[in-house]
């Protein structure tokens, strides 16, 4: 379980097929501090486990092994060396609770269709499935590529998100442009409601 607060932005050494998954390699500094293989993190929103740890210079390099489904549902298959990707280590019991309940199970991609300046803010929209749209609502919380965010504007097909100035530095959104995919999970609560009244029904 994750709250959608980027820890730090990370930096992809390399993705490479192996026999039977992805290797994906990311180096890091604040999110490796007591990693241990087999640890969860949130790559890009993405929970993925640690399947190997090297020593990076003053970070560290963290190894995750992506099967079929992983790399084709998310954005992470984009990824080159050199990339930057947002991380957030689990949540610890009794941890803050900044943003909302993130699963890091991505629901779909999304793509960017407008990603402009206004005043001293960005202004994303991002058009998404039908699969993902039922899910977002005025006001309620969505996850971008791990980073949870609060919906401004619901339209048919797409919605908006308000970016701040700190969210914009803090996160790999500062590389994003009009036409790049991002990762999308709704509201793990809108899910269980709509499963609660489906059977009630």
């Amino acid at each position: 379980m994750f709250t959608g607060i980027i820890e730090e932005t990370g930096v992809v050494e390399s993705a490479r097929p192996m026999s039977r998954a992805i290797r994906l390699s990311v180096r890091a500094k604040v999110c490796a501090r007591g990693l241990r293989v087999g640890d969860s993190l949130a790559v890009n929103g993405c929970c993925l486990t640690v399947v190997k740890l090297t020593p990076k210079g003053r970070a560290k390099l963290v190894h995750f092994d992506l099967l079929k489904e992983t790399w084709e549902r998310t954005n992470l298959q984009s990824v080159r060396a050199g990339s930057l990707v947002n991380l957030e280590r689990s949540l610890e019991a009794g941890g803050r609770m900044g943003g909302h309940f993130v699963t890091g199970h991505i629901d779909g991609r999304g793509k960017i269709v407008r990603w402009e300046r206004q005043g001293k803010d960005h202004l994303l929209e991002i058009a998404a499935s039908a699969e993902v749209m039922r899910y977002i609502i005025f006001k309620g919380s969505v996850a971008v590529d791990g980073i949870s965010l609060t919906v401004a504007v619901v339209e048919s097909g797409k919605f908006r998100i308000w970016i701040i100035p700190h969210t914009l530095e803090s996160t790999a959104l500062r590389e994003r442009a009009v036409g790049d995919t991002v990762n999308l999970e709704a509201d793990i609560l809108g899910k269980y409601v709509e499963r609660f009244a489906g059977t009630r029904a």
